[in-house]
Formats: structure tokens, C-alpha cells, sequence
């Protein structure tokens, strides 16, 4: 991850805004009237995490006067370009995209671009094209806290045999994971006191694919398997599933992301031992913010890019936290995301 001077990333997005592709030739809401119109185009809503991201920015946009189209394309790099044209067509003022895939999606930035309207990437980068803004969490942390986590709990005396789940390999999210889990890991490994038994990415981030994954590490290392280094609490799901069938949930440290209620639940009975919160309100909340900015021309301030293959990307980072135990109630449910009741009843791995 690159980092721009604060100058110079302000420079970069004051200059698309100002018309570097043409904004200056069509003012927010030409030809159509009432109010600002925000393009949404999501990946997909099947999990629990997008809806709330939905949710949360339709609303914020809501509060700020503008009106939100959402798309959703199930993890369909087609009909992700298709909602998006279908977007285009509607003279939205402003599109923001959570791409399937960061490389196909650079084809919509273009279409938006040749239609006068900016784009900004939610979450996940879009790759080799002039992005105009991207809004995240940084991703590199979120892998160096997945690890240190780890690196924190060595066995004494012998090397953590550890089993890696990657994400999908078309979200850029997945590599910067690994990036941030490589930096705490790599000199470990190094030194003996890691030891990778098994790794292999998780196709769509997919919890079945991580299951196989994990069934492959059991069948291939044995039950000698001290932590499961999962990149999402999805795929962390899946390799519990692999876990409880052999008898070894709750035996096995499993990492995780995005604080899901059924990583929570499974916090508190003990088969996940942490994910990462990322308060996914404040991330929606503030791309609403700031996709309603960009439509109506105003200039943004960043402190950050990153290079995305062609260009330096304006960027807006959140931070994140470590959830585990022993911090549930300061943490997701303080911030309203999950309640106390939901996470501790009943809970099932």
C-alpha cells in the first residue's frame, strides 16, 4: 500500500472533480429533476454484512436529501456490468460500486466516466482504471491483526502448525489480507516458530469451499492443527464445520472478519476464538457522505492513496478493532450493531 502526500491526493481528486473526464459538462441532475440520485451497484446481498451496508447507506443518503437505486448482482461479473449500465441509463449523479471483481469492474468505471459521472469503490478496490475515490478499511491492518493475534498465542517449546484460508482471488481485499497476515507471519515462519501445514484460497469467499479446504488440511496434516487462520468469519464458518465433525472446534484457535452475528455467537461458545469489527455503520455512513459530495461537485480532502495498477487513488480509511471474548459488549454491541440478546441466547456454533 502506497501512501500519497497530503497535497498530492488532494490535487489528484480536486482535478477529476474539476472535469479532468468532463464533470464540468454536466452539472448534478441534468436532465432529471427532484433530487440528487446515487447508483449503488453491490456484489451481492446474500450475506448478512451487505445488507446492513445497504441498509445503513440508503439511509444516510436519505438524510442528506438524495434518493439511492440499488443493483444487485449475486457474484456475477456480467450482470454486475448490466446493473450498472442500467444505472447510467437512469442519469444517476453518482455511482458507487462493491465490485465481484475489482479487474472486470474497471470496464464500468469507464462507461460511467464517458457518461460524465464519478465513481467511488466501496470496501473492495477497482483495479487499472482512473478511480476517482475509494472507501475502505485498511485492509492491510485487518491481516496484521488477524496474525499478531496468532503470534500472540505460540505454543511454547514447538512451532503453531497452522492452516491458512484465504479469501476469493477476485476481490483485491484477499491479497491485501494476506499482505498484512504475511508481515507478522513471514519472520515467524523464518524462525521455526510457524509452521504452515496447509493454505489455499476460498473461491467467492465461499463457507463450503473453506470447509473443503479445511477437510484437505485434516486429511493432509493430521489432527495436529493448533490454529486455522481464516480472512472472514464466512469462510471461518466453513472451517468450523470441517472442525466440529472431526472433534476439534473449540480445540483449534480460528481467526475471522466483519463481527457477523454468527461469528459472535460462536466467539461466545468458544469455536471462533476472534474476528475483526469493522463498524460497518460508520463505513456506509460516511461513502453515503461522500458519494453525495462528489455529486454535487464538491471537493474532497484525502490524506491517503493507493495505487490501484494505473493511477493513485484518492482513499478513505477506517480503522478497525479486534473482537474476541473479552470485548463483545464494548465493541459490536455498544456501537449497535449486534444486540446483547442476539449474541449470547442460544448461541450455536
Amino acid at each position: 500500500m502506497k501512501k500519497l502526500a497530503p497535497v498530492l491526493a488532494v490535487v489528484v481528486l480536486i482535478a477529476c472533480i474539476a472535469g479532468g473526464w468532463g464533470l464540468a459538462h454536466r452539472p448534478a441532475g441534468e436532465d432529471r429533476r427532484g433530487g440528487l440520485l446515487v447508483g449503488l451497484s453491490l456484489d451481492t446481498l446474500k450475506e448478512e454484512r451487505w445488507q446492513a451496508d445497504r441498509n445503513n447507506f440508503v439511509k444516510r443518503v436519505a438524510e442528506l436529501g438524495g434518493e439511492t437505486l440499488v443493483q444487485s448482482a449475486s457474484g456475477d461479473d456480467t450482470r454486475q456490468i448490466s446493473d450498472v449500465q442500467a444505472l447510467i441509463s437512469r442519469k444517476v449523479d453518482v455511482l458507487v460500486i462493491v465490485p465481484h471483481n475489482g479487474a472486470a469492474m474497471a470496464k464500468a468505471v469507464n462507461m460511467a466516466h464517458e457518461a460524465g459521472i464519478p465513481v467511488i469503490a466501496y470496501d473492495r478496490l477497482i483495479t487499472d482504471c482512473d478511480l476517482d475515490l475509494y472507501v475502505t478499511f485498511d485492509n492491510v491492518k485487518v491481516g496484521r491483526l488477524q496474525a499478531q493475534y496468532l503470534a500472540d498465542r505460540l505454543p511454547a517449546g514447538r512451532p503453531l502448525r497452522l492452516v491458512r484460508i484465504y479469501g476469493s482471488k477476485t476481490d483485491n481485499n484477499a491479497f491485501l489480507f494476506k499482505q498484512g497476515q504475511d508481515e507478522v507471519l513471514a519472520p515467524l515462519i523464518k524462525a521455526g516458530r510457524v509452521e504452515v501445514v496447509h493454505e489455499d484460497w476460498a473461491a467467492d469467499w465461499k463457507p463450503e469451499n473453506a470447509k473443503k479446504i479445511t477437510n484437505a488440511a485434516i486429511t493432509k496434516a493430521g489432527r495436529n492443527i493448533d490454529a486455522v487462520l481464516a480472512s472472514a468469519d464466512g469462510v471461518a464458518g466453513g472451517a468450523i464445520q470441517a472442525l466440529l465433525e472431526e472433534g476439534l472446534a473449540g480445540k483449534v484457535i480460528v481467526t475471522g472478519q466483519d463481527a457477523e452475528l454468527a461469528a459472535c455467537q460462536r466467539i461466545v461458545n468458544g469455536t471462533q476464538a476472534m474476528s475483526i469489527y469493522k463498524p460497518l455503520k460508520q463505513l456506509a455512513n460516511r461513502a453515503a457522505e461522500l458519494a453525495v459530495a462528489l455529486a454535487r461537485r464538491e471537493p474532497i480532502l484525502t490524506r491517503t492513496g493507493i495505487n490501484n495498477g494505473r493511477t493513485e487513488v484518492p482513499t478513505v480509511l477506517l480503522d478497525i478493532l479486534v473482537a474476541d471474548q473479552g470485548n463483545l459488549e464494548s465493541t459490536v454491541i455498544r456501537d449497535g450493531m449486534h444486540t446483547r440478546e442476539a449474541i449470547y441466547p442460544n448461541a450455536r456454533p
